[in-house]
């Protein structure tokens, strides 16, 4: 039943949402604000709400629960919650909403784009062509000329949720074994290709020094921690020109054990999409000639950006006409 006009709910869509997400709230009777509150007037300015909707940039936390007891729903754009106070909301009878699905496909294609940049060292030819292309030709096609198929080589997967799995899915499809890692899983069923065909595999979890030994790249896809997963003596136990991926979230490596694992050359190279201090990434990382850098846009496609927009508004709309 469609709320009445006069009496609509009002939603903040407070980092932005794609046109679709918008339509879908609309149509279901609520009055959507697009207007962006800045983060110290919210507690001001909230409770003229029913709910909000934020992407990373928006902190809710219990100041500002505290703050707005008319808040009925809070929404995030994507998968993780770190910046909602999510535990404390539920206790006030607040619906915590996130996007867990909606990205999966997108962060898997760009670690597999970072996997396969550094195999055929796309990443430095980049660099270095528009510098010396003209005068060094045949020298950097030597340099380069050491590259590595990903069929038949081992990729570690740390963290076996949505996105882990889609990231296999993806290594199956190259021709890539899969060793998984994940506590809280010991068996998954991935579908292979595409969906039509019904290719399914099970894949069973091992257990972390196994695959640290045994893989040739190491993704990981896990939330944030207190502590990073990747450390020194987890660098000791991998296999000698190991490549690391993170697509995750920044802290889960820690970054001085990985600059020295990557100048021994025990990694032979590394690929980041998410860092220690965003948005202020350390030089040393940004500028060390063995790691493929990206902005954190593991899940900014077009395809990924309409699915989170509707799943959003879909959730958002089931939470409150409950």
């Amino acid at each position: 039943m469609l709320i009445s006009k006069k009496g609509n709910m009002r939603i903040l869509i407070n980092d932005g949402i794609e046109p679709i997400g918008k339509q879908l709230l609309e149509e279901a009777g609520f009055e959507v604000d697009l207007n962006k509150i800045n983060q110290e007037d919210l507690p001001a300015r909230l409770n003229a709400y029913d709910a909000i909707c934020v992407r990373s940039a928006t902190k809710v936390r219990k100041e500002l629960i505290d703050a707005c007891p008319n808040l009925k729903a809070i929404g995030r754009g994507g998968v993780g919650l770190d910046n909602i106070d999510v535990e404390y909301a539920i206790s006030k009878g607040i619906a915590v909403i996130n996007t867990p699905a909606a990205s999966s496909r997108s962060v898997g294609e760009l670690t597999m784009a970072h996997m396969l940049g550094l195999s055929r060292f796309l990443y430095q030819s980049n660099r270095q062509m528009p510098i010396d292309g003209d005068t060094k030709f045949n020298d950097l096609k030597k340099a380069y000329a050491k590259g590595a198929e990903l069929e038949g080589k081992t990729l570690g997967v740390i963290g076996l949720g949505r996105i882990g799995q889609e990231t296999a899915r993806v290594g199956l499809g190259l021709g890539m074994n899969i060793m998984a890692v994940d506590p809280f899983v010991s068996e998954v069923t991935l579908s292979v290709g595409p969906v039509q065909l019904g290719f399914k595999i099970s894949l069973k979890t091992v257990a972390m020094d196994d695959m640290l030994a045994d893989a040739d790249y190491i993704s990981l896809h896990i939330p944030s921690l207190d502590k990073a997963i990747l450390g020194k003596d987890e660098f000791a136990t991998m296999k000698e020109g190991v490549i690391i991926i993170n697509c995750s979230r920044g802290g889960t490596i820690d970054e001085d054990a990985l600059l020295e694992a990557l100048d021994s050359g025990k990694v032979a190279a590394a690929g980041l999409d998410v860092f220690d201090n965003e948005p202020t990434p350390r030089k040393d990382i940004l500028t060390h000639p063995r790691i493929s850098l990206t902005p954190h846009i593991g899940a900014s496609t077009e395809e990924a950006q309409n699915k989170i927009g509707e799943e959003l508004a879909q959730k958002m709309i089931a939470a409150l006409k409950r």
